[in-house]
């Protein structure tokens, strides 16, 4: 293998300027008379607005709703039928809806200042009733978040298969499962910096986005500007996972106020400001039963769900991804005839719900892989038993499941198997029958997930929303001196892609990769794309890499068979040089002739010289299935309600490894974030709206300690769609852990009737749950 190409574990490039302190993030950014802005925010879930007062003497430093005329709300719309969409302003007017909502916008010399100047703000609000529970919210007597609509309902839907035929089942399985409303929480926050370039006569945004076309598209929009005249540059960016996949109101607002003001003009978010106002996610609820036969074959599977959407769709869509996505990914990677799921996309009195690493798909694995699991104890069976018999054989791939979702390849019996062989099955059963020395009970618990990732324009044309993907495409201009420039629409936050789309150059054109640099995130300079999510720059960019790269190769071997004097058809690349049957050039030479010696190119060169913009789609856009199996083993205290995992296994899928090693770091990322989700991780409300959890004392992340070293293998089932089989796999390892873990606590806690059913199962869950068992 070729230590530079695609399958290589190549060092990555971007950890030279970030392990030396290096980076270049929003808040590095220093500009002549640069102004901080700090925002009024409303303290109220809910209430009508009064007033607005204003010191005299601040009047000029304090931006109100009143000021941002010509100026349009932020709509995230759908086509979806049925959906209600809603007007975010960007500074509330006439009431808010949410804590944290934006009300006023403040300017001072510092932060410190700003602050003050927000502080001596006061608002008048006479308060409404709220509703924080998205069940409640469904309710015909609850309080309107958005009057007009006439209920709390953004989006309802409705899929049905033949569920009647599943009814007379020997085995039915009912449960009610919940996930918690979490936060995301990037090292980086939110930040924004925004000025007016009179020389261009352009507004320029910096901002830590992993989607930075689409928010000059909703920044030109919301304030009625040409796209031409906006530019936005996302530089270093400290983590996104979803969080940084939308256009924030506090964006548009100094991009306002950058066209009034006469000067830049910054916002970086502080963490209060993150956890409380901008950065939830997730809350699912699900009513689900499962029909079986005795032998463990799944009949069918009826579920209603609902996800607490907040108080507005952020933009470009949110409130109904969650939602939307359970009933058509619910089924997961198994296969049975009956099915019917029906979801509500709910309106609360709380920020709005963001995607999340996985979106959707975390909840639904989470409620699946619990139900497999009942079933089994239900039917007398094995677990492992249970999936291997319902599981997509390999030999039916490619498979159209019962949501009409295509699979292009895997094994997942053979993921199942592999994990299984990785632990020590029979001592865990042994150790399952007496308490360890700690006096705790161990269990152990599997979970396994299929992702749908770069899914194109097929899937996304039907939402009708504002970000469909199309052609994803790549720039490549090779250099005066024989070098390579890549310039890419999607954006890294995490992702590696300075050295894993290079990798993708190399294995076509074999130029160094040192020599080949990614150009990215500056809407100036990039071809047009929806930008980095969905798992889809591995497929999508670095497909577009690759035709590009080659579209490169033959320009290259078209100066390089000419300057051997020989056909075309007699050469070809490797090595980073063109090899006829006579000698060679090096690809350093036939740039030098393309740029410095143009009198020794033949008449018909190809004028585009040595440049090409391409765009790409899979074969079938329709997405790829990458999947894993998890196992978890844990202890758990049944006197303390703690949980300590003692193993981890991962198999997992993601078709053709561009880079092995970035592989095992997505992945330990994304476990420790399922982690984070199964064990520690919420953002609790209390009745008026008011969150609960407003720093990291009270919002628990995993660390160090509370995360293992896993065991992980790879299997590379390639997809038949995808330039060199690739599979997107980013969010994949925070799916399943949080239904493997769950399954391992159940397992643990079997001999004392306990069945625990809502994340994260927390020392107080685990305590409540074994003194209901007790008292039954």
């Amino acid at each position: 293998m070729d230590s530079q190409g695609v399958g290589a574990s190549l060092l990555r490039k971007e950890d030279d300027r970030f392990l030396r302190g290096r980076g270049q993030y929003v808040g590095d950014l220093k500009l002549p008379g640069l102004k901080d802005v700090a925002f009024v925010r409303s303290p109220l879930a809910h209430a009508k607005i009064r007033g607005v007062r204003i010191p005299p003497e601040l009047q000029d430093r304090v931006f109100t709703a009143n000021d941002l005329t010509n100026v349009k709300p932020i709509i995230a719309a759908s086509g979806l039928p049925g959906f209600k969409h809603s007007e975010q302003p960007l500074l509330a007017h006439e009431k808010v809806r949410q804590v944290g909502e934006l009300v006023a916008m403040c300017v001072g010399s510092t932060r410190a200042e700003a602050e003050d100047i927000a502080a001596a703000v006061e608002l008048d609000l006479d308060e409404l009733p709220v509703v924080s529970e998205m069940l409640a919210a469904r309710r015909p007597d609850a309080p309107l978040i958005h009057e007009h609509w006439g209920d709390n309902v953004f989006l309802e839907t409705y899929i049905d298969v033949n569920m009647e035929a599943a009814y007379d089942a020997p085995i039915k399985v009912t449960r009610e499962i919940k996930t918690a409303r979490q936060c995301m929480a990037p090292l980086e926050g939110r930040a924004t910096v925004a000025y007016w370039d009179n020389r261009l006569d352009q507004l320029v945004l910096y901002t830590g986005t992993q989607q930075p076309h689409i928010i000059r598209t909703g920044i030109s929009e919301c304030l009625g500007l040409d796209q031409s005249k906006v530019r936005v540059i996302s530089p270093d960016v400290g983590g996104g996972f979803g969080y940084k996949a939308l256009m924030p109101p506090e964006d548009v607002c100094l991009a306002w106020l950058a066209m009034h003001c006469g000067h830049p003009v910054r916002w970086i978010e502080d963490r209060r400001e993150h956890l409380t106002a901008s950065a939830n996610c997730r809350e699912h609820h699900y009513l689900i039963t499962a029909y079986a036969d005795r032998d463990g074959t799944l009949r069918g599977i009826e579920c209603e769900a609902t996800v607490d959407s907040g108080a507005y769709s952020s933009y470009p869509f949110s409130a109904c991804l969650e939602a939307a996505q359970i009933a058509s990914i619910l089924p997961g990677p198994y296969d049975f005839p009956s099915y019917r799921c029906r979801t509500w996309s709910v309106a609360t009195n709380k920020c709005p719900i963001l995607p999340y690493r996985g979106v959707a798909r975390t909840g639904v694995c989470y409620a699946m892989e619990l139900m497999i699991d009942a079933v089994a104890r239900e039917a007398g069976l094995d677990p492992l038993e249970v999936r291997l018999k319902n599981l997509v054989k390999p030999e039916q791939m490619p498979f159209d499941n019962i949501t009409k979702k295509h699979f292009d390849s895997g094994d997942y019996p053979e993921a199942l198997k592999r994990a299984m062989a990785m632990i020590d099955l029979d001592s865990i059963r042994k150790r399952e029958k007496t308490k360890d020395v700690q006096g705790r009970l161990i269990g152990v618990g599997l979970s396994i997930y299929c992702e749908q990732g770069a899914h194109g324009t097929s899937v996304y044309s039907g939402w009708g929303i504002p970000m469909i993907p199309g052609h994803e495409q790549a720039t490549a201009r090779v250099t005066p001196d024989g070098g390579l420039e890549l310039r890419t629409g999607v954006h890294s936050h995490g992702q590696s892609m300075e050295t894993t789309l290079p990798q993708i150059a190399h294995e076509i054109l074999g130029i160094e990769t040192a020599k080949i640099k990614l150009v990215h995130g500056d809407t100036q300079y990039t071809p047009y794309s929806t930008g980095t999510w969905g798992s889809r720059s591995a497929v999508m960019a670095g497909g577009a890499v690759s035709r590009a790269s080659h579209e490169i190769a033959g320009l290259i071997k078209g100066i390089g068979a000419h300057l051997l004097q020989t056909d075309v058809a007699n050469v070809h690349l490797a090595g980073g040089s063109v090899i006829g049957p006579s000698g060679s050039v090096t690809v350093k030479e036939v740039a030098h002739t393309w740029y410095r010696r143009p009198q020794d190119l033949p008449a018909s060169v190809d004028p585009r010289g040595l440049e090409t913009t391409i765009g790409y789609k899979p074969v079938r856009d329709s997405g790829t299935f990458s999947y894993a199996a998890h196992i978890a083993v844990v202890a758990v205290d049944p006197e303390m309600g703690d949980i300590e995992i003692l193993d981890y296994v991962i198999v997992e899928d993601g078709g053709k490894l561009i880079n092995p090693m970035v592989v095992d770091g997505q992945i330990y990322g994304g476990l420790a974030q399922g982690i984070g989700t199964a064990l520690y991780e919420e953002m609790p409300f209390d009745p008026s709206g008011q969150p609960l959890a407003s720093t990291f004392a009270d919002y628990l992340l995993p660390g160090p300690t509370e995360v293992p070293a896993p065991q992980l293998e790879h299997m590379e089932t390639l997809s038949p769609y995808t330039e060199f089989g690739v599979k997107g796999l980013g969010e994949g390892g925070a799916i399943a852990p949080p239904a493997a873990i769950g399954n391992a606590v159940n397992d643990a806690l079997k001999p004392l009737r306990v069945e625990l059913l809502h994340s994260p199962m927390t020392p107080r869950r685990v305590l409540e749950a074994i003194h209901r068992a007790k008292a039954t």
